[in-house]
């Protein structure tokens, strides 16, 4: 993604320096002007957007946001940059449950296994999941980090305190398998009774066009069809109760077409297989279009909260003329056909 931002830059003249980091800021906005906070859209009803300030929180700024995870015993949200960097924040609620606000809690660097901060090319955290996050116990959660460029899933505490990695297949370890650096692990998430979860946001070196193998540690899989925006990448996959997976997919892939941002949904997943022409059950919960009037960005990190309301949040590649939005939605519907706003 980040040689297309580059691309798209340029093209446009538009700066590509990190802006200057500016006192933290959580402003509530609308994602579409005919669509408000309690407003029901395809599958989705939304419960409120935030945009927030590229700010500095203990030192470290804000942006770059590529994955979330939920803490319901902390009561914190956790968020992960793509330059190894692990920010707590805490929503906030106006007297109907939407989103209203959010608060700076802390900031970690997340560190090697000797205790230092992680540089480039080892930085580029990806994928966001949490183990022990609702378990009624403070102050155990494990935090489950994607990495891209050099492909791993590793274990943090939620001060970014390196615990372990975990068992992938190999596969999935070697950058040669992968159809660029910067197209390797995007998303983790934990399935209560397979473990681990992992996927690249496109398809892998030698796989067939249209589909991402979604794998167990143990090298098992099941091939995730692709939605229809042209150029659509699977970039954040989190478990549902039913056993199935709730999916976002982004599709950027010229500066004069539209930014399509998509929430998909499997069915419950059968027993993983290798069989390559086994395709799992997806459809649409809701499509964002910006041609059709929604406020988009690069959005790639999403979690579930609480029941069926989830945040997603957008990377804005800590580039001046991108921005950070979180938005808040309860999931209604797996077959509704999205709609324009």
């Amino acid at each position: 993604m980040s040689r297309l931002i580059l691309l798209l830059a340029l093209l446009l003249g538009l700066p590509v320096s990190a802006c200057t980091a500016r006192e933290f800021a959580a402003t509530p906005i609308s994602l579409a002007d005919q669509v408000g906070p309690g407003d029901t859209y395809a599958g989705i009803r939304l419960l409120g957007a935030l945009r927030l300030a590229s700010a500095e929180i203990d030192g470290l700024r804000l942006c770059g946001l590529s994955g979330l995870a939920w803490d319901a015993d902390a009561g914190l949200l956790y968020a992960i940059s793509d330059e190894g960097r692990l920010f707590h924040l805490r929503p906030e609620f106006d007297d109907h449950g939407y989103l209203s606000g959010m608060r700076p809690v802390a900031a970690y660097p997340l560190r090697d296994v000797a205790g230092t901060p992680l540089r480039a090319p080892f930085d580029d955290s990806e994928g966001l999941a949490i183990r022990n996050g609702d378990n009624g116990i403070p102050g155990d959660a494990e935090l489950l980090v994607s990495f891209e460029v050099k492909p791993r899933v590793v274990r943090y505490s939620p001060k970014g305190e390196w615990q372990g990695e975990e068992t992938l297949p190999a596969l999935l370890r070697d950058i040669r398998n992968y159809r660029d650096s910067n197209l390797a692990l995007e998303s983790v998430a934990l399935d209560p009774r397979r473990g681990v979860l992992v996927s690249a946001e496109m398809p892998l070196r030698n796989d067939p066009p249209g589909r991402v193998r979604i794998f167990t540690h143990h090298g098992s899989f099941w091939n995730y069809p692709l939605g229809q925006a042209p150029g659509s990448a699977l970039v954040d996959t989190v478990m549902l109760p039913d056993g199935g997976l709730l999916a976002l997919e982004r599709a950027f892939v010229a500066p004069l077409r539209p930014l399509v941002i998509s929430l998909r949904r499997t069915e419950p997943l059968p027993a993983p297989g290798t069989d390559q022409q086994t395709l799992l059950k997806v459809a649409d919960v809701a499509v964002f279009d910006s041609s059709q009037g929604w406020l988009l960005d690069n959005f790639e990190g999403l979690t579930r909260y609480r029941g069926d309301r989830f945040f997603m949040v957008s990377d804005d590649n800590c580039n001046a003329w991108q921005t950070t939005l979180v938005g808040y939605f309860e999931l209604k519907s797996a077959t509704a056909a999205p709609g324009s706003p």
